[in-house]
């Protein structure tokens, strides 16, 4: 009985299956030639009868366009830049939730959604007044991040990322969609969740953001708007007590887990809320132009039956006119042909010449550094700490707000014959206000001291050219006139020349800058429970010089740039030996962060080095990073830094493709960056103490990388060689190894 109900089911499975590969073959051979018969079966192309048995035969498959192209505004101008959504890309794709980066070229705390810093010294950005964003740039979207999409249908991408379990997984959910309103207006928005509960003890990270973005090109009138909020919070730990769990394992009686792990904070949180409002707009003045329409496209003159019934509407004298012999018909058609032609619209195109601009850019921080009690004893050096009634339960609410209006002209690119590249003068005037908890706060009264500085006003200008092929530059300058940061100074210029060299195409690239600008407000300000400084702080001088060299069909990329940095300011540990705890064979600090600016001036080079290699289906993809700092003490980098990647690509049919490959990241030991939980910043360690090296020991995963279609996805088990002796930055260790997928899916409908 058991026999034949299997058989039966088989039989059942089979023939569902056959039907749904018979549709799908109908499906595929509908519309590509071949006839109905009466009885609705269907005849291919090639002869072969089809059923329809079942399906609705009076519905066409409707073709949904996927073509889009995108773009990114300068933020300050407004001017578009042509960019590729790389989100489409499936190269990588198994790295593109990592927080160390793509190529793991920063330094984290472990967890996904951790504060980050480059390692590389080039790719840190210039410390500015929303101090405590530079670090999330993994996850907070600015104005000038933002693709700005035309699509011929509503483009949406999901994502979603995973690993671990329910008590150390992480998660991260990320939407993207664009529409058009019509063939000059669209709209879009991203959303963005992740959750890291993290591996080690108090180490959860939860972020979420939303943004919305829209755009209107008319001919004399267009805009760009953007509007963000998002939400940051991580609980901080300290790191770890006592490296000796990672570095000697076996120094232990038992198998220690990461979350038998004791670590120095609890209870202890960092929340970032920050809004932002971004709007750019122009007026267009300018000339129609007539375009030049090949005769292909051209209007075709009506035959002459038809043009006279066109024009002359009475069927009567039509008639008389085709039978006419008395020679009058020429002579009406003759007329008759220069009135359709007037009737028949030339075509134009608007040239802008010249925009009058405005830009509206505000930024709305409020962060937050709050315990309920986890602080050890004597964390701190100082007793009680600075406002004036101390209990390690507390919180410190910090704003900041900067508003920049920015007016401007510019002298569209090809204007005129004898001026090639753009010019755009603007002014701008900033108001910024800042509040801190004052000295005076007490756990049962908020004081806050409050500083406001509303007469920031700076002028400048730009030449830009980026038509054409061949050569593309820009070169601006900014000078503030008025308000405390008067007397800065910024000017910078970019430059690519793209040409053909025999077989290949090489790119060359340039960029330059000078700074003398006065430090960011947080570096000569600061009040909370935890730390507390009011300084008074001479200009940082910056300049930059950096080449770029890339060959297509080799695959090769050579980047160098050196930076002479004067007055480099920074923020720096203070740690003051304790040694009251029961365990002396353990070194305990009290822990403190100052503001330091460095007399006379350091000077980094860097040089990175890109090759890919190919050998039939295995591909090899290499970077190497050497830098040098004049003062690691200050400035501290690791020498050499490496990412490798080994892999097979192949197809699948041809229409799966794979990857399956394991990649590397390696960088030499170096006295790395520490991190003050207390502040939500990275500091240089404390040179006058014992100072902890990490690095100088490969972090190597393997993976599966697919894409079909509209789809794309990975398995990637990382950490293939354990953990021992791995750090991302002092004290805080690499995750254990886990297994992580993710998944990425396109609809355009």
């Amino acid at each position: 009985m058991n026999y034949k109900l299997s058989i039966l089911h088989f039989t059942f499975y089979f023939a569902l299956c056959a039907s749904y590969m018979q549709a799908q073959n109908f499906d595929d051979l509908n519309g590509q030639g071949g006839t109905t018969l009466p009885d609705g079966s269907y005849v291919d192309a090639n002869g072969q009868v089809r059923s329809t048995w079942g399906r609705d035969t009076s519905k066409v498959d409707k073709l949904v366009p996927t073509d889009y192209h995108q773009w990114r505004i300068d933020p300050r101008f407004g001017t578009r830049l042509p960019e590729e959504y790389n989100d489409t890309l499936p190269h990588l794709f198994q790295n593109y939730n990592c927080t160390d980066g793509l190529r793991g070229e920063y330094g984290i705390l472990g967890n996904l959604g951790s504060p980050r810093l480059a390692r590389n010294f080039l790719d840190r950005p210039v410390d500015d007044d929303i101090l405590f964003m530079n670090q999330y740039n993994y996850f907070h979207t600015e104005p000038s991040s933002i693709l700005f999409t035309n699509t011929k249908s509503p483009l949406t991408n999901l994502q979603y990322h995973k690993c671990g379990t329910k008590d150390n997984g992480q998660d991260r959910v990320r939407a993207y969609f664009a529409s058009n309103i019509n063939k000059i207006a669209g709209f879009g928005f991203k959303i963005d969740y992740l959750y890291g509960r993290g591996y080690y003890n108090n180490q959860s990270n939860s972020q979420f953001g939303a943004n919305l973005f829209g755009y209107y090109l008319g001919e004399h009138y267009d805009m760009h708007a953007f509007v963000g909020a998002e939400h940051m919070k991580m609980a901080e730990n300290g790191g770890i007590e006592d490296d000796t769990y990672i570095t000697d394992p076996e120094s232990f009686s038992r198998k220690v887990k990461s979350r038998d792990i004791p670590t120095l904070l609890s209870y202890v949180w960092n929340r970032n809320d920050i809004q932002t409002y971004f709007l750019n707009h122009r007026y267009n003045i300018g000339r129609y132009h007539e375009l030049e329409v090949p005769d292909s496209l051209k209007p075709k003159m009506p035959e002459d039956y038809d043009l006279m019934r066109q024009f002359l509407r009475d069927d009567s004298l039509v008639n008389v006119l085709i039978n006419d012999t008395t020679g009058r018909k020429p002579l009406v058609l003759d007329s008759l042909k220069a009135v359709w032609e007037k009737t028949v619209p030339i075509p134009m195109e608007f040239i802008p010449v010249t925009s009058i601009f405005h830009t509206f850019n505000l930024q709305h921080l409020t962060h937050e550094n709050y315990s309920q009690g986890g602080i050890p004893t004597n964390y701190f050096d100082h007793q009680p700490y600075y406002r004036s009634s101390f209990t390690d339960s507390f919180s410190d609410q910090t704003q900041a707000m900067l508003m920049r209006n920015t007016v401007g002209l510019q002298l569209r690119e090809g204007f005129n014959r004898w001026a090639k590249a753009g010019i755009t003068l603007f002014a701008a005037h900033e108001l910024k206000k800042f509040r801190m908890p004052s000295v005076e706060t007490e756990d049962t009264l908020n004081v806050y001291d409050r500083y406001t500085e509303n007469n920031h006003v700076s002028v400048g200008g730009e030449i830009r050219k980026q038509q054409g092929r061949l050569l593309h530059y820009n070169a601006g300058a900014e000078f503030w006139v008025l308000g405390p940061s008067v007397g800065d100074l910024d000017i910078h210029g970019q430059a690519d020349l793209n040409f053909r060299l025999g077989r290949d195409t090489v790119h060359l690239a340039a960029n330059a800058y000078f700074k003398n600008i006065s430090p960011a407000f947080f570096f000569e300000h600061y009040h909370s429970q935890t730390h507390f400084w009011d300084n008074s702080l001479s200009r940082e001088t910056r300049t930059r010089i950096e080449g770029q060299l890339s060959i297509d069909r080799t695959a090769t990329s050579l980047r160098f740039g050196v930076e002479n940095i004067s007055n480099y300011t920074h923020f720096a540990m203070l740690l003051t030996p304790d040694n009251t705890y029961y365990d002396a064979s353990v070194t305990r600090y009290s822990h403190n962060v100052e503001v330091r600016q460095q007399s006379g001036s350091i000077q980094v080079m860097s040089a990175t080095a890109r090759q890919d290699l190919k050998f039939g289906f295995m591909h090899w993809d290499n970077e190497v990073t050497w830098q040098h700092s004049t003062n690691n003490d200050v400035l501290p980098l690791p020498a050499i830094s490496i990412y490798s990647n080994l892999y097979a690509l192949f197809h699948v049919a041809k229409v799966l493709r794979c990857e399956l490959g394991l990649d590397m990241r390696y960088f030499t030991s170096y006295y790395a960056p520490d991190y003050a939980p207390f502040l939500n910043q990275y500091a240089v360690q404390d040179a006058t103490q014992d100072r902890i090296k990490i690095g100088n020991y490969p972090i190597i995963n393997v993976y599966a990388n697919f894409a079909i279609k509209r789809v794309r996805g990975y398995i990637t088990y990382t950490r293939l060689n354990g953990g021992k002796h791995a750090f991302w930055a002092p004290h805080y260790p690499v995750d254990p190894a886990g297994l992580h997928f993710g998944i990425s899916w396109n609809f355009y409908d």
